[in-house]
């Protein structure tokens, strides 16, 4: 029998998480807490204003009833707060436990096992689905704080916020037609165009400012509540909110009030009255439910409006990707967090904060972190709004939310400033231009706009700022931790919808193009001596931004497109982290579609990067190797990325990408496994960072060791010799298509129709039905341009056989390598590929289409897209292929004798190689007869193909056809 009973181990354990929950009530024990039901004892509740209460029902290992006990708590509504119970833990007590003479050290030491059910639509939802997670006291405090958001509530509130924006954007939208210089005056001051979204942008800035206002009411006693100054009685509501809302910027809070006012000066009275009588219904409504502003309400309801995204990109940095890159961020600093004075002294900044959905995060994990400590974290609020937290951006929309949503963290508590700014971003009345955050490249000093986008031409509301309110300082190495998700536009970006634009990477606010130019000169100029590159886009100047700002010893957290992993251009970045930061992580996804990137919206796949900036005069450790981590899919929720990030900061031993194909160590949530890490080789040249967006790390092992000229396949004891080598070494990759068909002078051709006898027959563009089998047929042909003959004879000379893909999308197309009868020019996806032996033609082909040829191609190039992997012609130039100058004759003549056999074999797409009888055949050609191997080794390889076929980045989410199976 158990020493200490279950009521006594529930006391101590609620006794630690009372100090660990200072904001919070914690009850263990009680009856008569739950309405309706006064015999009912549940173990433990917490509770805390604005929050659904928490449940936790606890018995000793293997207790077999505290699931069913946890979910039979769910919907019920407690006694006093009449709160219904959204969450409740089931949680096992270790049974050493029980034989404790001190209860509270043993449950601080053990490893509690618990799960967490929640309400679903039609049943309660348990995480993790199978299986229990493991953690410390701390943890399970963590834990009981995440699940107490009242998501109900939330829902309810952020809904009315919508409805009530959407009614009075009907208003705007009523006067477009009668009193359209209201609207566009509107427009100038956001530094949007008029247009319906902008107009509810407007509506949902006073509307926030309200709901805040709202909330003010009861802390500073010259603020008025709403009703007071726009209520229905009200005779002018709008100057009485306008002088209310003066009176609050005398406080402060500017990005909250100023931007409002501004709009709320523009509006004819009768319109005002309108549009404030109905928001104030809809405060209201917000009000009843509950909710403040600490629960990610505004950028919920804000991040849908936000303007200029086309040319901006300012993707919505999901809020449980926000919370996992804090973590990993947050658990890099080095600081005591029971000591509020040296958190106040810490510096963290966003110079592109958008939604400010990560300094919120950063934020949410300093304060819990201290709550945790036994400290509390409303009175860290004022140094941390005043101090600590520096947010700028270019859109005035932008730094109203962050700030708003900033200061709803501790909605009750007072500060008087703080650091957020718009900047100046565009042409000046002085004719120059300004870049935004991005001017800080050259100075610690920027030009800030308070509260407009109208660059340059006005500080505020009414003048009253003073001249320290034009220029604000921003140290060099002044921050404990930079974190960002910066925009990935890029001034070479001319596709699509950017076709028209000069420069899409300083389109927004109606640039001209020569605002453009003059822009990105600006860029240019700033980030030359830095790892900006003009063609990784200016997320890569923001990255070079975050390296001057961070102090040493500081830790710089970003969202990057996944080309940041592999892209040439983004090489001096890369460099720039193996020289100068330790401790690094990267985080990538192996799912498709939304799931893949770490944004709202961007539908391509991202990655978290996390380092640690080095000390002065400090160099990495030799043995120091950077860790990759591929998650299987986005985390789901705010607890969901808790517990990836618990995961991911646990000490435990990693398998190496130069190990052998053992795969990587598992990220186990419960019974699930959310993904897998490895660790990988320290460089100093930037070189590229293969291991992202991969499943299957075993899959990266072999593909990493055959880049070294070694074959280890998975399952296989030993590994075997394959010599491969760079493209470059081997042979020369053609040009690039605008350099074949560009403007002039750059290119000497004109593209037209295929010609049977076309003196200049080019392959350009894919067309699945033709690229069945391995020859393909010219689809273009070039002319020569009057006085161009030199140079078309220049490009005319590289003519081949052999041409690369360069966007091989795997879920419709076969071929890696195209082969052409005839000499042929290769253009924009198929350039060519010459060797100064005619018979390796054949060998590349019959290689590059192979298992081993298409897992080279994979690894080697950008995964960015779900099932497109894309290489440009520089970095083709280096990809590893058989060597085929270490092939006898004979084998080369092999080569050409398995060419001639499959030049008319059709071949299925690529995500099928697995279950395709020729690409089979094909393998059975390559690795036994040209390479030499054994029919152990081809079944090996067949089984790689199973494994390649198998990742999100080559099936891209296609469904299999049924009945496919692998071929052996």
């Amino acid at each position: 029998m158990p020493r200490q009973t279950e009521p006594s181990a529930n006391n101590a354990l609620g006794a630690l998480l009372q100090a660990m929950l200072g904001s919070s009530r914690v009850r263990t024990e009680n009856t008569r807490v739950i309405a309706d039901h006064p015999r009912l004892r549940p173990d433990i509740v917490i509770t805390r204003d604005g929050r659904s209460p928490v449940v936790i029902e606890a018995e000793y290992m293997p207790a077999p009833t505290a699931e069913e006990e946890a979910k039979s708590r769910l919907n019920l509504e407690l006694a006093r707060e009449r709160r219904m119970i959204e969450a409740a833990i089931a949680l096992r007590y270790p049974e050493d436990v029980a034989d404790a003479d001190d209860l509270a050290a043993a449950i601080s030491a053990a490893r509690l096992s618990y799960c967490v059910f929640t309400n679903g639509r039609r049943r309660p939802t348990r995480f993790p689905e199978s299986g229990w997670l493991e953690g410390s006291v701390s943890d399970l405090a963590d834990l009981a704080r995440l699940v107490s958001l009242p998501q109900n509530a939330v829902d309810a509130a952020a809904n009315a916020m919508e409805q009530g924006i959407d009614r009075v954007a009907a208003i705007l939208d009523e006067i477009e037609g009668s009193r359209a210089h209201v609207n566009r005056g509107i427009a100038r001051l956001l530094g949007m165009t008029n247009v319906p979204q902008m107009r509810r942008m407007a509506c949902a800035i006073i509307a926030n400012a309200m709901v805040f206002h709202d909330r003010m009411a009861g802390m500073y006693k010259d603020v008025r509540p709403l009703r007071l100054v726009c209520g229905r009685e009200v005779a002018d509501p709008q100057a009485e909110i306008l002088e209310a809302w003066s009176r609050i910027l005398r406080i402060n809070y500017w990005p909250i009030f100023a931007v409002g006012r501004d709009i709320l000066n523009q509006l004819p009275s009768d319109v005002a009255a309108r549009l404030l009588r109905t928001l104030e219904t809809t405060s209201g409504e917000v009000r009843a439910t509950g909710i403040d502003n600490s629960h990610d309400l505004t950028g919920r309801v804000f991040q849908r409006l936000i303007a200029d995204r086309k040319y901006l990109a300012t993707f919505y940095t999901l809020p449980s990707s926000a919370s996992l890159l804090a973590r990993l961020a947050v658990a890099k600093m080095d600081v005591d967090w029971s000591d509020a004075e040296a958190i106040g002294k810490l510096r963290v900044g966003d110079f592109a904060c958008g939604t400010g959905a990560l300094l919120s995060a950063v934020y949410e994990q300093i304060a819990a972190r201290h709550e945790r400590a036994g400290g509390d974290p409303a009175v860290l609020h004022p140094s941390m709004m005043e101090e600590v937290l520096y947010g700028c951006d270019v859109m005035p929309s932008a730094v109203h939310i962050t700030s708003s949503t900033l200061s709803g963290a501790q909605p009750e508590v007072i500060y008087r400033d703080s650091r957020t700014y718009t900047l100046a971003y565009g042409r000046l009345p002085d004719t120059s231009v300004r870049i935004g955050s991005l001017e800080l490249l050259e100075s610690s000093s920027a030009m800030t706009l308070f509260n407009t986008s109208d660059p340059g031409r006005r500080t505020g509301s009414i003048g009253e700022e003073t001249a320290s309110h034009l220029i604000v300082e921003i140290a060099d190495a002044g921050f404990d931790l930079v974190i960002m998700n910066p925009p990935f536009t890029r001034a070479t970006n001319h596709e699509g919808a950017h076709a028209d634009i000069t420069n899409p990477a300083f389109a927004a606010f109606d640039a001209t193009p020569d605002d453009q130019t003059a822009m990105g000169r600006r860029v240019n100029q700033l980030g030359r001596p830095t790892c900006y590159h003009g063609n990784a886009g200016i997320a890569s100047a923001f990255a070079a931004l975050a390296d001057k700002k961070l102090k040493p010893g500081g830790v710089l957290a970003l969202v990057l497109p996944l080309s940041a992993a592999a892209g040439l251009s983004w090489q001096d970045f890369r460099k720039m982290l193996a020289e100068g930061y330790a401790d690094l992580t990267v985080v990538s996804i192996a799912a498709n579609g939304r799931d893949m990137s770490f944004s709202s919206d961007t539908g391509m796949a991202e990655c978290l990067v996390v380092a640690r900036k080095l000390l002065d005069g400090a160099s990495a450790a030799q043995d120091e190797t950077p860790r990759f981590v591929s998650l299987s899919r986005r985390p789901q929720g705010l607890y969901q990325a808790a517990e990836v990030a618990k995961e991911l900061l646990r000490d435990v031993q990693e398998w190496n990408i130069t190990d052998g194909p053992f795969g990587g160590s598992p990220i186990e949530i419960g019974e699930e496994e959310a993904g897998q890490t490895v660790r990988a080789a320290r460089v100093s040249d930037g070189e590229s960072w293969r291991a992202v967006r991969t499943a299957d790390y075993s899959l990266a092992q072999t593909a990493q060791r055959l880049t070294e000229s070694e074959l280890w396949l998975p399952g296989a004891p030993t590994l075997l010799q394959l010599k491969q080598a760079p493209i470059n070494s081997l042979g020369r990759m053609g040009y690039v298509h605008r350099d074949i068909t560009g403007p002039l002078p750059r290119g000497p051709f004109n593209k037209a129709a295929a010609s049977p006898t076309a003196t200049y027959p080019a392959l350009w563009n894919h067309n699945a039905r033709r690229e069945t089998r391995m020859v393909c047929e010219p689809d273009s042909q070039l002319r020569v341009r009057p006085g161009q003959t030199t140079k078309a004879g220049q490009i005319w000379a590289t003519a081949s056989r052999a041409h690369l893909n360069l966007d091989f999308t795997f879920g419709a197309q076969p071929l890696a390598v195209a082969f052409t009868d005839t000499k042929t020019i290769g253009g924009r996806v198929w350039p060519n590929v010459s060797f100064a032996d005619n018979r390796c033609d054949h060998a590349f082909a019959v290689w590059g289409n192979s298992t081993l040829g298409l897992l080279s191609f994979w690894w080697h190039s950008s995964r960015q897209q779900s099932s497109k992997a894309s290489v440009t012609i520089r970095s083709a130039e280096s990809l590893p292929v058989l060597d085929f100058r270490a092939l006898s004759n004979e084998q080369l003549d092999t080569a050409e004798a398995i060419f001639e056999e499959f030049r008319d074999l059709e071949l299925k797409p690529a995500y099928l190689a697995d279950a395709d009888p020729n690409r089979a055949l094909l393998d059975r050609r390559v690795v036994c007869d040209l390479l030499g191997f054994d029919e152990a080794t081809y079944e090996g390889v067949r089984r790689l193909a199973a494994k390649w076929c198998a990742e999100p980045s080559v099936h891209g989410g296609k469904a299999r056809p049924r009945g496919a199976a692998l071929v052996v």
